[in-house]
C-alpha cells in the first residue's frame, strides 16, 4: 500500500505537535482514575479485577473517541488540504488506512498510559491477569470500532462539529443495541431472527464477553469486520466527494 507510512508518521506526530492531544490524554487518565476507583466502588468491592475499570470504558469512548475522529477529515476538507493530500502519490486506500490507524495508535498510547491501575489492582490482590489483558484487547478492539464510524462521518462533511455530534449519535446507537428496552421494544413487533441481528450489533455485549477474559473470535471478527467496511465506506465517500 504506497504512502501508508509516511500518512500514518504525519498523522501521529500530528496529534503530538500541539496540546490537544495531552489534554486529551489528561482527561482520559482523569476520568478513568474517578470512574474506576470513585463512582466503581474499587476498593469496597473487596475483588482484586478491573471490572470497575472496563465497565465504564464503553461511555468514556462514546464521548473521547468521536472527539479524536472529528478532525480526520473534517479538518482538511474545511483547510482545503485534502485535494493536496489526493494529488501527492499516496493510494486513496493508504491515506484512509494510515489517518485510522494513526489514530487508533494514540488511542492506544491513551489506553496504556492506564497501566498504573493494573499495577495497583496487582499490588493489593493476585488477579486473572489474563482477563484483564483480554480487557485491554477488547477496549482496543472496541475503540477500534467507534474510530472508524468516527472517521466514515468525518470524511462526509467538513463542520468537526456536526461530526462530533452525529458519531457520538451513531455510536450510541451501537451501545444501546443489545439493551434489553431495546431487544424487548424490537421483540414485541419484530422476529426473533431480527432481534438477535440487532443484539450482534451491539458493543456492550461484544465487550463484555471480551472484558471477562473470554476471546470469542466471533467477537474479535465483528469488530475487525465493522473496521474493514466502515474504512472502505470511508473510501468510497472520499471518491463520491471528489467526483
Amino acid at each position: 500500500m504506497p504512502g501508508l507510512g509516511p500518512v500514518f508518521r504525519r498523522e501521529l506526530a500530528g496529534y503530538f505537535a500541539t496540546p490537544v492531544a495531552y489534554v486529551f490524554i489528561v482527561i482520559f487518565l482523569i476520568l478513568t482514575g474517578v470512574f474506576t476507583f470513585q463512582l466503581g466502588n474499587f476498593f469496597e468491592r473487596n475483588q482484586s479485577d478491573l471490572r470497575p475499570f472496563f465497565d465504564f470504558h464503553p461511555w468514556l469512548y462514546l464521548f473521547l473517541i468521536p472527539a479524536v475522529s472529528m478532525r480526520l477529515w473534517a479538518e482538511e476538507r474545511k483547510s482545503g488540504t485534502i485535494e493536496l493530500l489526493m494529488t501527492l502519490p499516496v493510494s486513496r486506500a493508504a491515506a484512509v488506512f494510515g489517518k485510522f490507524l494513526a489514530a487508533w495508535a494514540f488511542c492506544g498510547v491513551a489506553l496504556l498510559l492506564t497501566f498504573p491501575v493494573w499495577i495497583t489492582v496487582n499490588y493489593l490482590g493476585e488477579p486473572d491477569n489474563g482477563a484483564i489483558f483480554m480487557g485491554y484487547i477488547g477496549s482496543l478492539l472496541m475503540a477500534g470500532g467507534f474510530l472508524a464510524i468516527g472517521a466514515c462521518v468525518s470524511a462526509s462533511t467538513k463542520s468537526q462539529v456536526i461530526a462530533f455530534i452525529v458519531s457520538v449519535v451513531l455510536c450510541f446507537g451501537f451501545l444501546l443495541a443489545g439493551f434489553a428496552p431495546v431487544t424487548d421494544f424490537i421483540s414485541g413487533w419484530a422476529p426473533q431472527a431480527v432481534v438477535e441481528t440487532v443484539s450482534s450489533f451491539s458493543f456492550l455485549t461484544r465487550f463484555d464477553s471480551i472484558s471477562k477474559g473470554v476471546l470469542d473470535l466471533r467477537d474479535v471478527v465483528f469488530f475487525v469486520s465493522l473496521i474493514a467496511v466502515c474504512l472502505v465506506t470511508n473510501s468510497a465517500i472520499l471518491e463520491a466527494k471528489k467526483a
